[in-house]
């Protein structure tokens, strides 16, 4: 695999953005999980309209699918969404309990999970992410842990019991896996970031309360580049409307490490901000990292943005 070229020097800036609060094709009502396919195609589980939304990296509409209720292509409270190498797709059907498989262009294949606390149930499923061998993650939210499945369902393994010590976890909202297999999480109420092995064994962490560089205010998604570098939305969606009135309304990128790079955004609704940011996706770069794109779902805003790596000129 071609190495990406990086630049130290780097910021982020607005590129792009699509939605408008509403029902039809299109509109989006409280988005929260994004995720992109390796043709570039943009997934977004859009919660409040409890459907699945697909759109070209552009933001023009491709095709929807779901509705509310707990049939095999029905949810309720749609909220993590995950691709995977192969191009399924995989959806945290939060309060129907179970994650559900789907193909490319929305067809079912199965779904798993029920309401509890043994190996294979859950209680609220949340952020969803799928490694290079098709394994697949859940943070299992108010369970306090990590579920890890093949991809037909077959539990693997799951760690993490609720706490704040090292390798423990408080609701935990989303997770993301690297080309190396380990596995990021935000450990919400926590206010960090912890890394794992691809079977659970601690890392390290990074963060705390804050509004620092490094620190956070409720983190909520998390999302890894082709380079390894992890990049966190720092605001937590609390509300039963999907909109937090708190939180730092930024993106923070690290290195896979922890080392703080750079962030960007802050609260409002004008180009580059953001209410109750979740969701992160990334379009990989394949020469320069300029070519990278940031997909976050803006989610008190009811829309997505599109940010692009910018170098910066010192004086």
């Amino acid at each position: 695999m071609q190495e990406i070229i990086e630049y130290d020097n780097l910021s982020y800036v607005f590129s792009s953005k699509w939605g408008t609060f509403g029902t039809e094709e299109g509109q989006l009502k409280y988005p929260c999980g994004v995720a992109v396919d390796l043709s570039g195609n943009v997934f977004v589980a859009d919660i409040g309209n409890n459907r699945i939304q697909k759109f070209t990296s552009s933001g023009n509409f491709i095709k929807t699918w779901g509705g509310l209720g707990s049939g095999d292509s029905q949810f309720n409270y749609p909220n993590g969404i995950a691709v995977d190498s192969s191009g399924n797709v995989y959806v945290s059907d939060r309060l129907n309990h179970r994650i559900k498989k789907f193909r490319n262009d929305g067809t079912f294949i199965r779904a798993w999970g029920t309401l509890g606390s043994a190996d294979e149930q859950y209680y609220w499923p949340s952020g969803v992410a799928a490694d290079l061998s098709g394994n697949v993650f859940v943070a299992d939210l108010l369970n306090c842990r990590i579920l890890k499945f093949r991809n037909d369902g077959t539990i693997l393994t799951n760690w993490g019991t609720q706490g704040t010590a090292v390798s423990q976890l408080k609701f935990p909202m989303d997770v993301a896996v690297n080309s190396s297999g380990n596995v990021y999480v935000t450990d919400t109420s926590n206010h960090r970031i912890q890394e794992f092995s691809n079977y659970g064994t601690y890392i390290r962490s990074w963060g705390g309360f804050g509004s620092g560089d490094g620190q956070f205010n409720y983190p909520s998604g998390v999302a890894v580049d082709s380079s390894g570098n992890v990049f966190v939305s720092d605001v937590h969606v609390v509300s039963s409307d999907g909109v937090s009135e708190g939180g730092n309304g930024r993106i923070q990128k690290f290195k896979g490490n922890g080392i703080f790079i750079t962030k960007w955004g802050s609260r409002g609704s004008a180009d580059g901000q953001f209410i109750a940011p979740h969701g992160i996706a990334i379009k990989s770069a394949k020469v320069s990292i300029l070519e990278e794109r940031v997909f976050v779902t803006d989610t008190g805003n009811n829309r997505i943005q599109v940010f692009k790596p910018k170098l910066v000129v010192n004086p």
